[in-house]
């Protein structure tokens, strides 16, 4: 979380003047007093983001930095809210006509509406389990792996929690409830470094299925928002990271795979390091995990960017997989009806996904919070995938 400075004293120019302009729409005397010295305060909390010395390296500092970022924005959010439809109210003027005092009760309410929903997701929001069930069609599935539960989750971000377990035990028990018969985590365990995962990894090993507990590696695992001292620190980071996640019974599918075995046949399960589009780093090869992907036998594929299926499975004969999951997206962390912003930038943001050729995707949304700590209408999500 980094702040160029010319773009962040735009943006306290800008709120000021927007500042000024709802001060002058205030009649009374004591809403005027009371609007300016909030004003007042959080302008001199973003001058503070700006100018107080940054120590990237803590962990405590940078847990700080986003809510406070996140506290100046959940006002000034609101604020844009209301100055759309209050400056549009003014239009009459042009006329010489009254301006539109409903216009702007319209946009009061709108901003009341944005700021209890930001808070609402950030205080509640981030903490509502979504447990979503998906049937997912194997063509060759052995049958005694018919109506086996295999239960996905990605993205916990654990950083994001600062050392405090109470959400990821009570994920870990709701995922143990449903009795899985494996579990697969699509990547993004941690933020910026592999010692955020200490705190956690007693609750995490309590995770178990009969057919084991399988990850992979998501873009934020790899220790590339975490300024090192050296490239042997940073590759060391990543690589603990793995050695932290085995020693929790969990099996890393670092470009490999590993069959599911059952007397009457396989189901590969594969593991592809990260494949993205940039500025996220390709470390994936999906040919160096299973160098046959077009033979015949059944295969799900874990990878963590769904741009990986969107550019290099979907409609291609040569990749016989006839299920892909993945996470990354967070569906941006929001999503009110059927519409989330991650929609601008991946066309296949969350849910399940079919090419029509033989080739399915499902988009977990995760579970943590990255950047922004709310999730609105994206709560914490949950999939149990039964296999026919």
């Amino acid at each position: 979380m980094r702040f160029p400075l010319l773009p962040a004293l735009i943006a306290l120019a800008v709120n000021i003047a927007l500042d000024v302009y709802i001060f002058r729409r205030i009649s009374r005397p004591g809403l005027r007093r009371a609007y300016a010295g909030l004003s007042a305060a959080l302008s001199l909390l973003w001058t503070a983001i700006i100018f107080v010395p940054k120590d990237y390296g803590n962990d405590g500092y940078m847990y700080a930095l986003m809510w406070a970022v996140y506290v100046y924005w959940s006002f000034y959010i609101p604020k844009y809210v209301f100055f759309v439809p209050d400056a549009a109210a003014a239009i009459p003027h042009l006329a010489r006509r009254r301006r539109w005092h409903w216009l702007s009760g319209i946009g009061a309410c709108l901003a009341a509406v944005v700021f209890a929903g930001m808070w609402w997701g950030a205080l509640a929001g981030r903490f509502l389990l979504d447990v979503k069930e998906v049937s997912a069609d194997i063509p060759g599935l052995p049958a005694e792996l018919k109506g086996k539960r295999i239960v996905q989750i990605s993205d916990w971000h654990v950083g994001s929690y600062d050392g405090d377990t109470t959400f990821v035990a009570r994920t870990v028990d709701a995922i143990n409830a449903l009795r899985p018969d494996a579990v697969v985590f699509t990547g993004d365990l941690v933020n910026r470094h592999s010692d955020e995962l200490r705190p956690y990894m007693a609750t995490l090993s309590r995770l178990h299925a009969p057919l084991g507990v399988y990850s992979i590696m998501g873009n934020h695992d790899y220790g590339d928002y975490y300024n090192w001292p050296s490239d042997e620190a940073h590759r060391a980071d990543a690589d603990s990271l793995r050695a932290m996640q085995r020693r929790m019974g969990w099996r890393m599918l670092d470009n490999e795979a590993v069959a599911l075995s059952a007397p009457s046949g396989r189901l590969i399960l594969i593991g592809v390091e990260n494949i993205g589009e940039p500025p996220f780093t390709t470390r994936g090869d999906l040919r160096r995990a299973y160098p046959t992907p077009a033979d015949s036998l059944p295969k799900i594929l874990l990878s963590h960017n769904p741009r990986h299926w969107t550019d290099s499975i979907a409609g291609n004969p040569d990749a016989n997989i006839a299920l892909t999951l993945s996470g990354h997206t967070h569906a941006m962390q929001m999503r009110i009806g059927g519409f989330s912003p991650a929609a601008w930038r991946y066309p296949t943001w969350g849910g399940l996904y079919d090419d029509g050729a033989g080739h399915r995707l499902y988009v977990n949304t995760g579970i943590g919070t990255v950047g922004l700590p709310m999730r609105i209408g994206a709560t914490p999500e949950i999939t149990v995938i039964t296999l026919h």
